[in-house]
């Protein structure tokens, strides 16, 4: 069964969806099948996937509101080898859609139980803010990973992030914890950035990951060609960093296998 993990963050422009898709990217090869879900109206998961968003005619809106299967809606991204379940501007309705439909907070986690057995890894980029798009990822995942700068107000916004995700274990979903804290946008000559660092080292321990994504041109650049960096440009800093962070999360996923087993 899949491993679901939500790639969250309250604050945006911390490499959500950038390490989203070059995470399932990554993973797809190393013969990991992926689906990936984009859950921001925003859509530019969607985009970055080589999808367009413009002319969909089912995305992850109508799953959520019942209007359509699962199998209606999803998409295949040609460059990064993984399934996309997109999403456009029509689910910002959602939120009030949701609001009147019975077990809201557990939509998309209903949608995926009949397929979650068909991959590995569901990866769900969420959108910048605590709402109920945000509470049915949380619902719906075995874990969060949470992308970040090394930066004083991420710091604080941090906190208030690991509450949330608390607080929704506690009410809604009793399995749910945090994965692992990824170190975004790195840059390891400033001091500030490593000062933060040895910060999240010391509250944090081994959840915070071994693999940082440095500062980089063509992470950038990749999404406007609708392709991971992976493919955009295999041997960029910004590709083998993400390469390097699909070894470590399989890797982490093996060590929780063998101590459930144990």
């Amino acid at each position: 069964m899949a491993n679901v993990i939500a790639i969250a963050n309250q604050k945006g422009g911390v490499a959500k969806t950038t390490t989203c898709i070059n995470l399932a990217a990554s993973l797809v090869a190393t013969r990991r099948r992926v689906l990936l879900i984009d859950l921001d109206p925003q859509g530019n998961a969607t985009t970055g996937s080589g999808v367009d968003k413009l002319s969909l005619e089912h995305s992850i809106y109508d799953v959520l509101t019942g209007d359509c299967d699962f199998s209606q809606a999803i998409h295949f991204s040609e460059h990064g080898g993984y399934q996309v379940l997109p999403a456009n501007r029509d689910l910002t309705a959602a939120e009030v859609v949701l609001l009147n439909m019975d077990d809201k907070e557990y939509r998309l986690r209903d949608a995926l139980l009949p397929v979650r057995n068909n991959y590995d890894y569901i990866l769900i980029d969420c959108p910048p803010s605590l709402s109920m798009l945000t509470v049915n990822a949380l619902s719906a995942a075995d874990s969060v990973i949470i992308p970040m700068q090394c930066e004083y107000y991420a710091l604080e916004g941090l906190t208030d992030l690991v509450n949330s995700i608390t607080r929704i274990a506690e009410a809604l979903n009793p399995e749910l914890h945090i994965e692992g804290l990824l170190r975004t946008m790195y840059d390891p000559r400033s001091s500030l950035t490593r000062e933060v660092s040895e910060q999240l080292k010391q509250h944090f321990g081994e959840l915070l990951y071994e693999t940082t994504i440095p500062r980089n041109v063509r992470l950038a650049e990749a999404p406007s060609h609708g392709m991971p960096a992976l493919v955009y440009d295999k041997q960029s800093r910004g590709a083998q960093a993400y390469l390097a962070l699909a070894a470590e999360v399989a890797r982490r996923q093996r060590k929780k296998s063998r101590n459930a087993q144990a």
